[in-house]
């Protein structure tokens, strides 16, 4: 009967470690939800030079996109045991991951070089700061994907519990972090 009960509590409850990221995530939110903020308190203010982002931020948020649901397939194959299939995809979702960044650069250099300078008008530093903090925590989500790919092509292809909570651990920040540039992008794009 006690076994009986303990398994139940932990069916229902959550993994310390998701826990730690939803409450991570959540403080992320809050940090980019002050960034918007101040973002509508200054441009408010006036002095605000209205510019396009370049189209390369449309190109990586459809990479970032992709390389969220290529992450998902591999933690569908992984579970489903396909070894070949969830290697590939968590490869591709890297590789998709780097040139997110890669567009990110050659956007903010496409900035520069229509004279949107990160010190000069508040809207070009504001769109520098938000997309490169966001790139940093990409980053972030690249490191973990770093980690993945060691254990998906250094252990024995075994589907445990802990490497499924690994991967989901990965997979659930960067799903987080793709919905995230989609918000952000969005705000820099269509806010005025």
């Amino acid at each position: 009967m006690q076994l009986a009960l303990e398994n139940k509590r932990r069916r229902n409850s959550i993994h310390p470690m998701k826990l730690a990221l939803w409450m991570s995530l959540a403080s992320i939110s809050m940090m980019f939800a002050g960034l918007l903020s101040a973002y509508i308190v200054r441009q408010a203010a006036g002095n605000w030079f209205e510019f396009t982002l370049p189209n390369l931020f449309l190109v990586s948020t459809g990479i970032i996109i992709l390389s969220s649901i290529t992450l998902h397939r591999s933690l569908v194959a992984f579970r489903n045991k396909k070894e070949s299939s969830y290697k590939i995809l968590l490869v591709t979702s890297f590789i998709l991951g780097v040139l997110f960044i890669v567009c990110q650069y050659q956007g903010w250099m496409a900035m520069q070089a229509a004279g949107i300078d990160i010190k000069g008008n508040p809207s070009g530093s504001f769109a520098y700061v938000i997309s490169g903090l966001h790139v940093a925590h990409v980053l972030g989500g690249l490191a973990a994907m770093v980690v993945a790919l060691i254990h998906a092509f250094k252990l024995d292809f075994r589907v445990t519990p802990l490497r499924i909570n690994r991967l989901e651990l990965t997979s659930h920040y960067w799903h987080y972090v793709d919905a995230l540039w989609v918000v952000l992008f969005l705000f820099l794009t269509y806010y005025r």
